[in-house]
């Protein structure tokens, strides 16, 4: 299922920023590709631990990206819906993406 197709709750939603989405996972892939090879090469910790950090950096934008969206339409479909479990369901993904 696409992201943004479905909520949990069976809501549709739609989503602007589906593209920027995928081009943030492709750059985080592509760094993540970069930590292998520089592994499988025996390259320097340092410079593997740079790559790794650009990793985290992609995940955790797009992240951010995923989380703007999730707020400006889904919430606010599930505020206007009286749908407390999606509430729910942020306030427990909030938690696990802190962690």
């Amino acid at each position: 299922m696409p992201f943004g197709e479905k909520h949990m709750n069976d809501h549709k939603h739609t989503h602007e920023h589906t593209k920027a989405v995928l081009n943030r996972l492709s750059r985080a892939i592509g760094h993540l590709t970069a930590v292998r090879t520089m592994v499988e090469q025996g390259r320097d910790c340092s410079e593997v631990l740079i790559q790794l950090s650009a990793v985290r950096s992609a995940i955790n934008s797009t992240c951010e990206v995923i989380l703007k969206d999730h707020l400006e339409h889904c919430v606010v479909d599930a505020v206007n819906t009286g749908d407390m479990n999606a509430l729910e369901e942020l306030k427990k993904a909030v938690e696990l993406l802190m962690k």
